[in-house]
């Protein structure tokens, strides 16, 4: 139900409703400062991240959270009992100038539940941004949520404003949304991620060969999609995400474990969100944008599930294991890549060293190798770096961290959204 509140009670409540959207980064925008507050350039975002890599230097709130959709995983749903309000955007302005001008932030990260209707609450959301960028002259970074079944006009008015804007999946098919969520549905989502891809893409187009280019989201846009609340399989996810990146150019998918905050009978029973899981799908991400791999060489329909124990290069390299042992000093780019303990800045580190000598074991610690993975795979002037393990489950065994990966998933449980202030501290 709505009562009424005071600015630092509304804060509570909609910051904390917030927190379950992990589509939250602050980087890649070139809006300069141009007589204003702020700014949103590279050197003008001071970050701040949490253990688990999640930036905490944005004000991270919802518009509103009186929503009208019933989608059963979310904690904002209209059937739920919780606490509700909304700012207007005059409040919603002045509160981000106030952080701001207390160095509590360098920027925004605004979404809101459905309030009303997709239009209604956009216009809201427009309302506010304007009224930062305009009145304020705010010049920070900004990063806005599109809702779902809201007008195209209001989403290009929208990526005119802000440096990032995102549209959340959720889900991982339109048969879950169906059953979960059946008040959006797959079109609603992806018409609007298609069309800011459109806009952002002639925006940057624009500008080529000029100095004065269109501004339209130059961070880029990003998705969330909900991991654990369906049964779709991490090779799903992973083909779906694949697509995502190809068709919409897009800067992030981001992976959210399931948390259970709402009793509906369609929901999975979980002891605990699949936070390791979460990890494993960030891991086999970062493989599909930066390693040159394909989701059908990490994850098959015979074998659709990420390794829990081990890392995705490290299972797909085990399932590899003709390809090894690689020679260090004549191994092309696209394979260096591909051995366990050697990543982007270690390959590119390998190419230029070994152009002036021929590269020994104590060179490789120098130049980042982790040897402690990747000397099982490696050769050093036709010299193995390790003993030879010819059973891949022994060498599965050796390859798994597990004190390693308790820690990790002990720090992603602790996690909890930051508080920017004490209640003492809060600007009225």
């Amino acid at each position: 139900m709505t009562v009424s509140m005071t600015l630092s009670e509304k804060l509570t409540v909609l910051a904390g409703a917030a927190k379950y959207d992990v589509s939250c980064s602050s980087s890649g925008s070139s809006r300069k400062n141009t007589g204003g507050t702020g700014n949103a350039g590279p050197a003008g975002i001071c970050h701040s991240w949490t253990e688990d890599g999640r930036c905490v230097s944005l004000l991270k709130v919802l518009l509103s959270n009186e929503c009208v959709y019933d989608c059963a995983y979310c904690v904002n749903r209209s059937s739920n009992d919780v606490p509700r309000s909304h700012f207007t955007p005059e409040e919603m302005a002045e509160l981000t100038m106030q952080f701001y001008k207390r160095n509590y932030i360098e920027g925004l990260f605004l979404s809101s539940a459905v309030h009303r209707t997709p239009d209604y609450t956009m216009e809201m959301m427009l309302r506010t941004i304007t009224l930062l960028r305009r009145e304020h002259r705010f010049s920070g970074y900004i990063h806005a949520k599109v809702i779902p079944g809201a007008s195209l006009e209001l989403a290009s008015r929208l990526g005119a404003l802000a440096d990032r804007v995102s549209v959340n999946i959720e889900l991982p098919s339109e048969e879950s949304l169906r059953f979960l969520a059946p008040q959006k549905s797959k079109h609603s989502v992806l018409a609007p991620m298609s069309h800011l891809s459109e806009s952002i893409r002639e925006a940057a187009a624009s500008g080529k060969g000029s100095s004065r280019s269109l501004l339209f989201a130059p961070a880029g846009q990003s998705t969330q999609l909900i991991v654990g609340a369906t049964g779709e399989s991490d090779f799903r996810i992973l083909r779906l995400s694949e697509g995502l990146y190809r068709r919409y150019s897009l800067k992030r998918v981001y992976y959210s474990a399931y948390v259970p905050v709402s009793d509906d009978r369609r929901l999975p029973a979980l002891a605990a969100p699949p936070l390791l899981r979460e990890h494993r799908l960030y891991q086999a991400d970062w493989l599909l944008r930066f390693y040159g791999f394909h989701p059908e060489e990490l994850l098959d329909e015979a074998n659709p599930q990420l390794d829990a124990a081990v890392d995705p290069k490290v299972a797909w390299a085990l399932r590899n294991l003709h390809l090894f042992p690689l020679e260090v000093n004549t191994a092309p780019y696209e394979m260096l890549l591909r051995v366990p303990g050697i990543g982007v800045t270690s390959a590119k580190r390998i190419l230029t060293a070994r152009k002036v000598r021929r590269l020994e074991e104590e060179h490789l610690r120098r130049l980042g190798v982790v040897l402690k993975r990747g000397r099982f795979f490696l050769l050093c002037n036709g010299r193995a770096l390790a003993q030879p393990v010819g059973d891949p489950v022994r060498l599965r065994n050796l390859l798994c961290d597990r004190t390693k990966e308790r820690a990790a998933l002990r720090n992603e449980m602790r996690r909890r959204q930051l508080l920017l202030f004490s209640p003492a501290e809060m600007p009225v």
